[in-house]
């Protein structure tokens, strides 16, 4: 198969950087002012899927390879990096990470053990078990995912219980410092501590945190929308209404919903 239309891409984004030619919001962009639109063209893929939405799909990974073809772009006029080196990176690494496809079948006939061998294979060039790329993620799924980690060298709550309480305790330490209110920074620090734990909490009861609060956040957007709606429909609106009136829609709307 002859990728006609990848090169067509890859001359384009060339033409929108060429120095004299090019466009002036492409030429000013560099690696750190484009990660905002490469994690906003993820989520946007991420939301076409979870819709099962084929075209939009299309769309979307097309705007993720958008950005990753800038970005090699970019990094090849300093002689850093170019698609084709990207290109050649990524399969070595792919054939290096599954031997029982490239090398001998045997090493692994499972999907429990191509997991197990590609930990084993991507630990193998670390210094330490869990280490700052771990931190690199949507930050509930990276708590989530360092806690798995720290499970695995066994440093982790043998009772969830324990988990619960240390649950508790964070909670109490934020409070503790909200009656001061002398380090905005510590209150901080106290709250990402909190968010952590129940992260762990999460796991241990086996549910993705990441999972649990996108299904809040959706169904938090419902039910303020439909509070709007009834606040519009009574020829109210929002801003004019005291929090308590809000509140009586609010509960009105919770009660609704729960008798479907």
């Amino acid at each position: 198969m002859e990728y006609k239309n990848l090169v067509r891409i890859i001359e384009v984004i060339k033409k929108l950087r060429d120095p004299k030619n090019g466009c002036p919001w492409d030429l000013k962009q560099d690696h750190k002012s484009l990660i905002k639109y490469l994690i906003e063209e993820s989520y946007e893929y991420i939301q076409a899927v979870e819709e099962e939405n084929i075209t939009q799909m299309e769309e979307e990974i097309g705007d993720v390879l958008f950005q990753v073809l800038l970005h090699s772009q970019i990094a090849s006029e300093s002689n850093g990096f170019n698609i084709d080196s990207v290109a050649k990176r990524l399969a070595d690494k792919m054939i290096y990470r599954h031997p029982h496809v490239f090398q001998d079948k045997s090493i692994a006939t499972t999907e429990d053990e191509v997991i197990e061998n590609w930990k084993k294979l991507k630990n193998k060039k670390r210094e330490f078990h869990i280490t700052k790329e771990d931190a690199y993620a949507p930050s509930l799924s990276a708590a989530n995912q360092i806690g798995a980690k720290s499970q695995e060298i066994n440093f982790d709550w043998d009772h969830i219980s324990d988990v619960l309480a240390k649950v508790e305790e964070e909670l109490q330490e934020v409070k503790d410092e909200m009656k001061t209110m002398i380090s905005k920074q510590r209150i901080k620090e106290e709250i990402g501590d909190l968010l952590f734990s129940v992260a762990q909490l999460s796991r241990h009861l086996e549910i993705d945190p990441e999972q649990a609060l996108k299904e809040a956040n959706f169904k938090f957007i419902k039910r303020v929308n439909l509070v709007e709606s009834a606040v519009k429909k009574a020829g109210k609106r929002m801003n004019d209404l005291p929090t308590k009136e809000l509140e009586v829609y609010w509960h009105e709307v919770k009660q609704k919903l729960s008798q479907k």
